[in-house]
């Protein structure tokens, strides 16, 4: 059978992080699992795009708008299903087999990952553990929980927006219910360290709030990226 899963990777000056996202996708690539990985770039200016073409990923380029990254390396992958991560996403050993079983099974919904942080303590645990709880409960994983979708229902709803921010919430809220899969998404705690884990933490469930408030996402990300 041919291998089913495009992986779909945003990303803009990625080349501390690119590399350990990569290398974990070698698993599928040695189960027969990936298709292709397309790296959407959005004008780097390091070594970002070097570094994916030399592992051998296609890479499409354009503006920096993280929605609009993401659907132009959707429209460019030919996969049955979409995997979509981050590029400071590190996906852990096992997950290609936990994925496999998911794409084979009756059900086979969207779905995303459990969230872990590259970073230890109380503070990573405990907005990790909130992270996971929202997806549970309200059906809202975020991007770094990276996204299984099948291309047909990613179509079906429209695909990501061309929005700076809150791409991710719009495109699983139209999908309706996803499922959390057995295995971990270890992401970066960079935002965390740098501007503090209640002070982020508060920060996005505020942007979240005014999201669902009508709030416009290219306001919003001005204001959460100052």
């Amino acid at each position: 059978m041919a291998a089913r899963i495009s992986i779909v990777i945003p990303t803009l000056n990625a080349a501390t992080s690119l590399p350990r996202c990569l290398h974990a996708l070698m698993e599928g690539l040695g189960q027969g699992l990936i298709r292709e990985v397309i790296v959407s770039d959005g004008g780097s200016h390091d070594q970002t795009v070097a570094i994916a073409q030399a592992a051998g990923a296609r890479v499409v380029t354009g503006a920096p708008s993280r929605g609009g990254q993401l659907r132009r390396g959707c429209s460019a992958a030919s996969g049955q299903w979409l995997l979509v991560l981050h590029g400071d996403t590190v996906l852990a050993p096992g997950w290609a087999l936990v994925v496999a079983d998911h794409i084979d099974g009756a059900a086979g919904g969207a779905a995303y990952f459990r969230l872990e942080f590259d970073a230890g303590g109380a503070k990573a645990r405990f907005v990790a553990g909130w992270a996971n709880l929202r997806a549970r409960l309200f059906g809202l994983p975020y991007g770094d929980q990276g996204l299984l979708v099948r291309r047909d229902d990613y179509d079906r709803v429209g695909g990501y927006p061309d929005w700076p921010l809150m791409e991710d919430v719009a495109l699983v809220r139209k999908l309706g219910w996803s499922v959390a899969l057995p295995a971990t998404a270890r992401t970066s705690a960079g935002r965390y360290l740098r501007d503090g884990w209640v002070r982020r933490g508060a920060r996005n469930l505020w942007t979240l709030a005014r999201y669902f408030s009508g709030a416009d996402p290219d306001q919003l990300a001005k204001t959460y990226r100052r």
